[in-house]
């Protein structure tokens, strides 16, 4: 176990109130880590503390927070510090698609909000606990992205666009931050059942469409990126910076 040990860590989660965000900070809780649960709604946010700390007390703290905000993202940051005294593990999870169609349609506005939600404000948040990690020389990164960041798209251009650019801010940041011991990785997951894809199985013909190509022959679940997250946050990792760790069920090979 002590290569996954998180004991005495502390970890920010963005957008972790429901799917993978949730799993990967109930899994970083069970592990040992301290978890400030975030996302746009205060409500579902305690919920999610409060489920947490039933089973690992005084193991999470609930801090609303919009990833468009700077000022929110702050106080987020500000709120844990306080709370837990330290940050070490910064997990960006949070995003958002308001498109679906072709780039040619796309309004300047939606184009402005998937960057800056999917990039800008993960930017922000390393900017936020960098500092602190290199007087430390220790810190773990985290940037959910997609394996729509790897292929085009016809109908998701935009979003894939702001995944593509995640890898990249990974691998700048790896190159700036891990000369400090702070370690910065991308994950890359496949389709997996959350709220945010519904539209893609929330039938079974369509779950059965969404799968059919996949060598594993199903689509994700929140815990199978939960793991990665766990990995790469915990010594486990300590080698590993710069990367996009695929998980998808085989689907991009």
């Amino acid at each position: 176990m002590e290569l996954f040990d998180l004991s005495g860590k502390v970890a920010v989660i963005t957008g972790s109130s429901k799917g993978i965000g949730k799993a990967i900070a109930e899994r970083l809780a069970e592990h040992g880590a301290k978890v400030t649960i975030s996302s746009r709604k205060a409500g579902p946010c305690e919920a999610v503390a409060a489920a947490i700390n039933a089973k690992h007390p005084g193991a999470a703290i609930a801090v609303p927070a919009n990833i468009s905000s700077k000022d929110d993202l702050q106080r987020l940051i500000d709120t844990t510090r306080e709370a837990f005294g330290k940050i070490d593990i910064l997990v960006c999870n949070a995003a958002s698609n308001p498109y679906y169609g072709p780039m040619s349609g796309i309004t300047d506005e939606a184009f402005r909000k998937i960057l800056d939600n999917n990039i800008i404000s993960n930017h922000w948040l390393v900017q936020m606990v960098a500092p602190e990690m290199k007087e430390r020389r220790d810190g773990a990164i985290i940037i959910v992205s997609s394996v729509g960041g790897l292929r085009g798209n016809a109908v998701i251009g935009a979003y894939n666009i702001s995944k593509a650019a995640d890898f990249q801010l990974a691998r700048n940041l790896a190159h700036e931050l891990s000369p400090h011991n702070i370690r910065v990785n991308c994950i890359a997951p496949g389709l997996v059942k959350t709220d945010f894809a519904r539209a893609l199985w929330d039938t079974p013909e369509a779950e059965k469409r969404s799968s059919a190509n996949t060598p594993l022959r199903r689509l994700g679940e929140p815990d199978d990126i939960a793991g990665a997250a766990v990995y790469l946050a915990s010594k486990a990792g300590a080698w590993m910076t710069g990367q996009a760790m695929v998980v998808d069920g085989g689907a991009t090979i």
